[in-house]
């Protein structure tokens, strides 16, 4: 455990502090238009062209994800980029038989996938207190922590995805088991969803599914 102490502690976090007022003073909300991109008009995609994506723009979709929310910011997700015709072909194995094309087609599929071991990093991701003992001979705590907080980075990194310009569809027709075994025998990991990435060919796009208005799903209390 390092965690900074006294003055420098105070320090950073009246920066922190600091920081949080400065990007609300300078940006309020989105756009509109930036909602529709990341949300509200945006699409699963099954379809893609074969324009490439450059690794330098899948490095900056994961430092956009990094920074999302995650308890005690134990950050369990783990992500594999499936790009080449021989790592298609393992995970292919996997996939219902729908889906084959959908994955073979994107130019890459990223596996979103958890590190059941999570919590021994928590000296260098929650400096400030020993937290490992919460997680140490609790199997089914590590997977409830890791199962929610892996997903949520998940949505994290279809909605960085999205705000960079690419486009995503989510898949769970897939054998986790098989991609387990494909890539990541003898390892800490699991797999959790599958996504594809890409330039969507939105020729292939049917009408929008309906959603529930806010009536009929929301509550106060």
């Amino acid at each position: 455990m390092n965690a900074p102490t006294g003055p420098k502690l105070d320090a950073l976090r009246a920066k922190a502090q600091q920081d949080h007022r400065d990007l609300r003073g300078r940006i309020g909300r989105l756009s509109s238009d930036a909602i529709d991109l990341i949300l509200r008009q945006a699409r699963s995609h099954y379809a893609w062209t074969d324009k490439p994506i450059p690794d330098g723009l899948l490095e900056e979709i994961y430092e956009i994800t990094i920074n999302g929310a995650t308890s005690m910011n134990t950050l369990p997700a783990r992500f594999v980029f499936v790009k080449s015709p021989e790592g298609k072909a393992r995970l292919a194995k996997s996939l219902k038989p729908q889906n084959v094309l959908k994955m073979m087609g994107a130019p890459v599929t990223a596996i979103i996938a958890q590190d059941m071991e999570f919590w021994k990093e928590l000296p260098f991701l929650f400096p400030h207190e020993d937290r490992r003992h919460l997680f140490d001979g609790k199997p089914e705590y590590v997977k409830d922590t890791a199962d929610r907080n892996a997903t949520l980075q998940g949505a994290y990194f279809m909605i960085a995805a999205r705000a960079v310009g690419l486009d995503v569809g989510a898949m769970s027709g897939f054998s986790n088991t098989v991609v387990d075994e494909e890539f990541f025998a003898g390892t800490t990991l699991k797999s959790n969803f599958l996504c594809n990435i890409g330039y969507a060919d939105e020729t292939a796009l049917f009408q929008k599914l309906p959603r529930f208005a806010f009536e009929q799903v929301c509550t106060f209390a």
